[in-house]
């Protein structure tokens, strides 16, 4: 199981630092992880986003999949494998100019109430969905300038959010693969791998899966949308249902086999 945090794990809300996720989806997500290895795969930085979902049990690959950890060593998924304990930062020589672009682009966003710029380690959060309609464009320019004198990153955009990335061949399609060859399960016919997303860059995890005609991916959108996804969930509450009934299934299995 591979899930997006904001707008798939909790509602996506005008502060990021206050997007928490519910006491009964952090029991549930608990839950999964025991029936399945399951990973949050996110924009944000693996310590914030650890912050908000507190569970030691999960695989963390945060800054869009550039920085992967695993849960410790000694918790187990079953009775008979322990997990191991992944690292993996492809971007690390990039930490230097991320932090220095971040400083530079919180003293750009200060003339623009409402900006919000983040660090997220390995790449730059700019928040503008509390800004003022008519001045998105203006604090795109300004991002813009900033990015002119590193060519070396790029920019995307997302959920009313702009991404400063390093330009590398990384994303989270790949970090999902590269957790699945860690893992052990890349050539395994018998392991259907499932990402829940809402995000355009959960769109390179969909397609991974599209392409490798094994797994599918869920967008989570109230509204239609092209996507490489096969199913769709309309909002967080309805994640949560679809994996209380994953977990109930598999238990349901677990007692079959006694």
């Amino acid at each position: 199981m591979f899930l997006d945090y904001d707008g798939t794990l909790s509602p996506i809300v005008d502060d990021p630092d206050r997007a928490f996720m519910s006491d009964s989806m952090r029991q549930t997500v608990r839950k999964l992880a025991r029936c399945f290895p399951s990973a949050i795969v996110t924009g944000r930085c693996i310590d914030k986003v650890y912050n908000f979902v507190r569970l030691a049990e999960l695989y963390y690959a945060g800054s869009h999949g550039m920085d992967i950890k695993g849960p410790s060593k000694s918790f187990q998924f079953n009775k008979d494998k322990k997990s191991e304990e992944v690292v993996f930062q492809p971007a690390s020589e990039f930490l230097p100019m991320i932090d220095e672009v971040y400083q530079q682009l919180v003293e750009k966003s200060k003339s623009t109430p409402g900006a919000r710029v983040e660090n997220n380690k390995f790449c730059i959060s700019v928040h503008f969905r509390c800004v003022d309609e008519k001045k998105w464009g203006e604090l795109a320019q300004k991002v813009r300038s900033v990015m002119k004198e590193y060519p070396t990153l790029h920019l995307t955009q997302g959920r009313k959010v702009l991404e400063v990335r390093p330009t590398i061949k990384w994303d989270k399609g790949m970090a999902l693969e590269f957790l699945l060859e860690s893992l052990g399960f890349a050539n395994c016919t018998d392991v259907f791998p499932v990402y829940i997303g809402d995000d355009k860059t959960d769109e390179d995890a969909f397609k991974k899966l599209r392409d490798r005609g094994q797994g599918l991916g869920i967008l989570v959108s109230k509204f239609p949308k092209d996507t490489s996804a096969s199913y769709s969930l309309q909002e967080p509450n309805e994640v949560m249902d679809f994996l209380q009934r994953l977990v109930e299934w598999k238990q349901v299995r677990a007692r079959s086999r006694v």
